[in-house]
């Protein structure tokens, strides 16, 4: 009877741990896999680990199943990502990557879910300071299945920008600092609500401290907008043929009139033409790239446009009305995000605010 309870015993705990190991094991989903939707400016040099390295960058899949462990290889360490599921975007998780190749087990998010099918995004909210993060894709329970991809969405805007359009600082206090890392959060820049207000999809083109003419570092927008990857200043190439937007607004200026006002970085001082055709000659540049689009250019909501430094406006509005002039099929509309008197990067209160405005005027531009 003793050995009967015995083998009784040992053979319990060898069900037990076998349902328990089986129900654990995972399945690798490749980072190339047809169902995933990449949007964004996305480097695909090596198709099973695609680099993310703009703001705004994304991954999304439908997938099911319990459990969800993403996969990423950061370049220093310094990005965090939100992560939403089905839609719930008020509060996202919010992973802070390791540097180098590391895994997150986030099925925590699909605990008490019971639909067969959960929407997952993965959201870059950090910029190219940050560096990239290469995606090696998911593993999901033994049984899940990624299945079809959510549906691309057929409205396209590109923007143009510099801290402002990153979203730096937005979600810091409002009295404390705002150049934490952890507190920039593209998706509540006002680019990325326009493009939800819209139902658009959008890639972001920006950096912390760039400018059209002059920058806080060595290299200017010019000289960096060609780029695939955000990474600092390198040779990538981007090919503009492969994704044509509706709409593309740039909104630069706030470093350059800082620096060249305040800081005296440019020597000898550039002259009222020479800020204007410094930008006349970056939009000619950008619309050989995207001949079909509506151009937008925007100022602020910093102190560029603050009343003591409307001069900027005029800079900018004078380009616009010249390149208008010169050629009546440019039609590049112009709006200015007003200074409010709040001395640092704008809130996500007025990220809304300014998303508000810009997503009006596409409306009324584009009859959407």
């Amino acid at each position: 009877m003793k050995n009967i309870k015995l083998l009784s015993y040992f053979i319990l705990a060898f069900i037990q741990f076998y349902g328990m190991s089986t129900s654990y094991a995972l399945q690798l989903i490749s980072a190339d896999n047809e169902r995933f939707l990449y949007t964004g400016r996305v480097e695909y040099s090596e198709p099973k680990k695609p680099v993310l390295s703009w703001p705004g960058t994304s991954v999304k899949a439908n997938i099911s199943g319990d459990k969800l462990v993403l996969i990423m290889d950061d370049e220093n360490g310094k990005n965090y990502f939100n992560v939403i599921v089905d839609g719930q975007d008020q509060f996202p998780a919010v992973i802070e990557l390791k540097a180098g190749l590391h895994e997150y087990d986030l099925s925590y998010l699909l605990s008490g879910k019971n639909q067969k099918i959960t929407q997952i995004e993965i959201f870059k909210r950090t910029e190219g300071h940050e560096g990239g993060t290469q995606f090696l894709g998911l593993k999901l329970a033994d049984k899940a299945k990624i299945l079809s991809p959510p549906q691309a969405l057929s409205r396209k805007i590109a923007f143009f920008g510099d801290s402002i359009t990153s979203g730096m600082g937005n979600e810091g206090a409002n009295n404390g600092k705002d150049d934490l890392v952890s507190e920039k959060n593209h998706y509540w820049s006002y680019a990325a609500i326009t493009a939800r207000n819209l139902n658009a999809q959008f890639h972001t083109v920006s950096l912390s401290g760039i400018g059209f003419m002059v920058s806080w570092f060595d290299f200017i927008m010019p000289e960096y907008y060609q780029q695939i990857s955000a990474s600092g200043n390198n040779d990538t190439q981007w090919d503009f043929s492969q994704w044509q937007p509706d709409v593309v607004v740039v909104n630069l200026g706030q470093n350059d009139s800082w620096l060249i006002d305040n800081e005296k970085r440019l020597q000898p001082e550039p002259s009222e033409r020479d800020i204007i055709n410094a930008y006349k000659s970056f939009m000619i540049n950008l619309k050989t790239h995207y001949p079909n689009a509506q151009f937008i250019s925007a100022l602020g909501s910093m102190d560029a446009t603050k009343p003591s430094r409307k001069h900027w406006i005029r800079y900018i509005k004078t380009a616009v009305n010249e390149l208008n002039q010169a050629n009546k099929t440019s039609n590049i509309a112009f709006i200015t995000f007003d200074f409010n008197g709040f001395q640092g990067h704008p809130r996500v209160a007025q990220h809304i605010k300014n998303a508000d405005k810009l997503t009006t005027k596409i409306k009324s531009l584009m009859q959407w």
